[in-house]
């Protein structure tokens, strides 16, 4: 009687044991999962980024920016919301009507994701012609972006910082 009131326990014992680290390791697992999704999305907007840049889509650019995102550019008051920010591209555009950009890298380095929101340090260089006839120019930007995870699922900048 003994014997089998000791087994009962310990087999009680081990399955608890058991299904704790069960449910740990599945919670863990998830976690694993949903974070290689979100680092995969983000991946996707700033390769979305690169592309829209290059061939310099005021819809696809716009489309890159959360409702109420907020733009801080140089020199400039910040642009607020997706369509301030929409007419601050409009007004560059207006300035150099036959721009052209010759090239556009984006390296992001030290993401860090958490509760929906994400941030990474970037670096981009690019070469474009402002005109047709003028000479290639070279530009080059460091700064903070945070994205934000939409209600639709797709992550979007809610804020954008150039340092330079």
């Amino acid at each position: 009687m003994k014997h089998t009131l000791l087994v009962a326990i310990l087999v009680l014992v081990a399955g608890l044991g058991i299904g704790y680290f069960a449910r740990g390791a599945v919670g863990t697992l998830q976690q694993w999962y949903t974070h290689k999704a979100d680092l995969t999305a983000i991946e996707k907007v700033n390769q979305e980024d690169i592309e829209a840049t290059l061939t310099q889509d005021a819809k696809k650019l716009r489309d890159l920016w959360a409702e109420d995102a907020v733009a801080f550019y140089p020199g400039s008051p910040p642009a607020v919301g997706k369509h301030a920010i929409g007419a601050e591209d409009e007004k560059f555009h207006a300035r150099y009507p036959g721009l052209k950009v010759l090239s556009y890298t984006s390296k992001y380095k030290n993401l860090q994701v958490e509760d929906g929101l994400a941030c990474e340090w970037f670096e981009k260089e690019a070469q474009y012609r402002p005109s047709p006839e003028a000479p290639p120019v070279s530009w080059h930007a460091h700064g903070l972006v945070v994205l934000k995870l939409q209600s639709d699922g797709l992550w979007k900048a809610v804020m954008i910082w150039p340092i330079s």
